[in-house]
Formats: C-alpha cells, structure tokens, sequence
C-alpha cells in the first residue's frame, strides 16, 4: 500500500479543514514548496495536493503554487480542486500534473467528465468520492446529490474508470480513525478498483489495517502536521 502525503492550500497557505468545513481551518505556517520538498527528501515521489479555492470557486486559484511544486522538486503530484470541464483537465495536465482528481464534475457535467477519463485514460484520471452521511458530495463537499453512491461508482468503472479516492467527510481532518466498513464493502465490491482511502488517520495503526484491506494506496494530511505519525512510520526515511 502507498501512502501518500498531502497539502492542502486555501489562500497559498498549508492548511487542514475538518470535515471540510472552510470555517474550521488548522493553518500550520508552512511553505507549500519547502514541505513537499521535506517530503521528497524523506523518499516520497508522489505527493496529493488539493486546491481548497479551487474546490470552493470552481477555477484554479493555486495552480502557481502546484506548478512550483512541480518544477522545483520533481514531485509527482495528484492533484484537485476546482476541475470542472475537459478544457480544465487539460491545463492540469499541460502544468505537469501527473493525475488529476475530478468529484464535481463527474457528478455534475458528467459528459464532459467521460470525455476527460476517455482521452486522457485510467491512469490519468482518479474520481474523488466523498461521502457526506452516505452521499456523494461535491462543490467543494458543499452540496449532495441522491444516487446510490455504489450505483454511481458501478457506471463510472464500466465507463474505464480505475481508481479512486475515497473519502469520510464525517472523518476528514479529524483524527478518528478511517472507515474501515466502507473501505471493506468497497473492496468487496469492487475488487479490481484501486482505491485511495482520506479522511481519519490518526496513527500507525490505521496503516496497517488498511493495508491488511490491500488497499491500493492512503493520503496523510493532519495526523502528520501534528505529529500522531511519523515520515518514518508513513514509509519515509529520516
């Protein structure tokens, strides 16, 4: 199982909301360009970085910032936040980001998210599916529509879809814990889908029972920037 660091940018700040609210914001007073740079010297390569204003006004405000990240560490990076249409996945891409995360607008333009998984491919292309009490959230975990989550996520695969990020927006930035239920049902489900488990890590030991799920990868945000884990324990080196 890969684990997978995160920043989260509201503002050109490091920062973590709690179940994504933007009235509840932990700032941690760090430079964006530095801790992905303390990251790949601790023996990361893949980072996921969230564009929180992007999530809230639907247009890349800290894309400078990504394509810093980008440039001066080498980083692979995932990102999101603010992904509306083809036009915007493609300027992504174009900024060197390796995937792109769309929620939005596979639920809300949903032709023009297939065309953006078929030109750009599985690979490229992970749906972020955040639950709030069960349904699928999106603009910034703002709003929710009604459609089986599971119903949903069965179409998008039989359309090419290969991974996801799956996140507790209950558990997001809380550190109690992942939802071991929901990931568990997923991969019984969904067997050949690579998943991404967010939200609620609080420590080691929700490493290992996640990766005793073979889950296909886990981004660490909070439990990190408050020292409940470690580089060392999330696989880095000193």
């Amino acid at each position: 199982m890969k684990v997978i660091p995160a920043i989260d940018l509201l503002d050109g700040q490091v920062v973590r909301l709690k179940k994504g609210a933007y009235d509840d914001v932990s700032e941690y007073n760090l430079d964006p360009v530095s801790q992905a740079t303390v990251y790949r010297d601790a023996g990361f390569d893949h980072i996921h970085v969230v564009d929180l204003n992007g999530a809230r006004e639907g247009r890349f405000v800290n894309l400078p910032i990504i394509q810093r990240i980008i440039d001066e560490t080498g980083l692979s990076v995932q990102s999101g936040g603010g992904v509306r249409s083809f036009e915007d996945a493609k300027k992504l891409i174009g900024a060197g980001i390796t995937k792109i995360v769309c929620g939005s607008m596979a639920v809300k333009n949903e032709p023009e998210w297939l065309s953006t998984l078929h030109h750009f491919g599985g690979e490229a292309c992970i749906m972020g599916l955040d639950l709030k009490d069960g349904k699928i959230a999106y603009s910034g975990w703002e709003e929710t529509v009604d459609e089986d989550a599971f119903d949903f996520l069965q179409r998008m695969i039989d359309a090419g879809l290969e991974e996801i990020l799956c996140t507790d927006i209950s558990r997001d930035g809380m550190l109690t814990g992942v939802n071991l239920g929901l990931y568990r049902s997923m991969k019984e489900q969904f067997s050949e889908l690579k998943i991404i488990a967010s939200g609620g890590v609080s420590g080691v030991a929700d490493l290992e029972a996640l990766q005793e799920l073979k889950m296909h990868a886990v981004v660490v945000g909070r439990a990190y920037y408050e020292g409940k884990i470690s580089l060392e324990e999330m696989g880095g080196r000193a």
